[in-house]
């Protein structure tokens, strides 16, 4: 027979696990004398109120998990554990309270891509289920994919969109990786420490351990960071699957509303469009993160909106009207700050500069029409220093190269040279010019400086295989 909790003034009554089923709490109750095998209070302990546990109790919980990740305990592991469920409880009731938006469509490309579901709360750790999620070094969306890597697994970033938001595209995105890394090293602490600090890190720590085959053996050979990260999945992981022995439960929980796909061809103003058709704009935009202008940009075809579902016939039977009122509101305002924003790509073309003997950003922003700010922010350079051989990506407006000088003030414009301000030059006696290379030429400039001679001329006049010089060189030109 199940016995009432009574708290008798004057006895310590620590709880040392209790489970929920349904309304019912029951579970292990110690005092100083009073000892209860059953406990059924139907009553809702505090809400801060954080059961005592141990070390013993949290290894036969995760015995008996039945998990495709091997997991094991350890005092760093438990210290994150103690962390999750008694010193950051807030923080486990936010992401509990937004897993059942996120975890369907994880769970369903986990499925899809034969990985273990419990990979699911990596994204936890990485993002705290926040799909607009953005580090100090640029990593976004729930899987925090870094730039590059999201655009190696197709994640269309621009000024107007950033896929590694999208929780469907980064989610097949990371199976990919996650699959990937996994077949690198046939272990999922190593894939998952691959996944925090790059497979190359991974491979060093390997090779400094002795070539040892597990993470806790390569542990300390580990980015400081990356130690961590293994033994925070794990916990969680556990936090996640026993939240009710932690009295952890979410305030409230989000749902992902019912949606369906709508195709744009053309630019669309999504505030316009949301209060056309009787929408809040906020939810488009739950259901669409990705779009960080709220717009979708004339530059994409056939793109996918989705809007939510009860909206869909509305929207078919006045889509001429919805689309001419909102293909118009702030376009020509937003192409201009496209433009015009430090570090935009929008609308350019890439190429890629070797830094050379004697550059600066300067010369080289002034070279190629831009800013010394979008050299810094395509490049991430926090300074100025740059080294001799460096390749940079330098995006340039289309007709960069067609009308070199359309973007540059007519001051700083190259002009032909005479002979007064050419101080390098020099003629031989056959009548030959000749340039004396000094501080910080290249042949760009050498080039520009005797009317516009292109650097494979002077290569070839002075038999040159690459477009390496030096001070004092003496350079042929004509």
């Amino acid at each position: 027979m199940k016995k009432l909790l009574t708290i008798v003034c004057g006895l310590s009554v620590s709880l040392l696990g209790y489970a929920r089923q349904g309304d019912v709490e029951f579970g292990v109750v110690e005092a100083d004398t009073l000892s209860l095998d059953v406990v059924d209070t139907r009553t809702i302990l505090p809400y801060d109120y954080s059961p005592d546990f141990t070390y013993e109790m949290v290894e036969e919980r995760l015995a008996g998990l039945n998990s495709g990740v091997p997991i094991q305990l350890n005092e760093r592991v438990f210290s994150f554990i103690d962390y999750f469920t008694v010193r950051n409880r807030d923080y486990i009731r936010s992401v509990q309270q937004r897993a059942e938006v996120y975890f369907p469509i994880f769970e369903k490309y986990l499925k899809e891509y034969d990985l273990p579901e419990e990979l699911k709360y990596l994204s936890i750790v990485e993002s705290g289920l926040r799909s607009n999620a953005i580090s100090r070094v640029g990593a976004g969306g729930l899987w925090q994919f870094m730039p590059a890597t999201g655009r190696f697994y197709k994640l269309h970033q621009d000024w107007y969109i950033d896929e590694r938001m999208d929780p469907e595209k980064a989610t097949e995105a990371a199976c990919k990786y996650l699959k990937q890394l996994y077949g690198m090293f046939g272990d999922w602490d190593l894939a998952l420490a691959a996944y925090n600090s790059g497979p190359g890190n991974v491979r060093k720590a390997i090779r400094r351990s002795g070539y040892k085959k597990t993470f806790w053996e390569v542990y300390r050979y580990l980015p400081r960071e990356t130690r961590s990260y293994v033994p925070q999945f794990v916990a969680i992981l556990y936090t996640m699957n026993f939240n009710e022995f932690h009295n952890l439960y979410p305030n409230e929980k989000e749902y992902m509303m019912a949606y369906d796909t709508v195709m744009i061809d053309q630019y669309l103003h999504i505030e316009t469009f949301a209060n056309l058709t009787g929408l809040c704009a906020d939810d488009i935009l739950k259901l669409n993160p990705h779009l960080i202008r709220g717009v979708i940009p004339e530059t994409v075809s056939n793109y996918p909106l989705r809007i939510p579902s009860d909206k869909m016939e509305f929207v078919y039977e006045n889509m001429d009207f919805l689309l001419d009122s909102a293909g118009k509101v702030g376009k020509e305002h937003l192409e201009k700050l496209a433009q015009n924003m430090p570090g935009s790509t929008y609308g350019r073309e890439n190429v890629r500069y070797r830094v050379q003997s004697g550059d600066v950003l300067g010369t080289i922003a002034q070279r190629y029409h831009v800013r010394v700010s979008d050299l810094r922010e395509w490049n991430r350079i926090s300074g100025n220093m740059i080294r001799v051989g460096q390749t940079l990506n330098i995006w340039v407006l289309p007709n960069y190269q067609s009308k070199p000088n359309l973007y540059t003030p007519s001051s700083t414009i190259a002009k032909v040279p005479t002979q007064s301000t050419v101080i390098s030059a020099s003629v031989g006696a056959d009548g030959s010019k000749y340039h004396m290379v000094q501080s910080g030429d290249t042949l760009w400039d050498i080039s520009k400086k005797y009317g516009n001679v292109s650097i494979e001329k002077i290569k070839q006049l002075n038999n040159l295989s690459s477009s390496k010089i030096h001070v004092g060189q003496k350079l042929l030109i004509e």
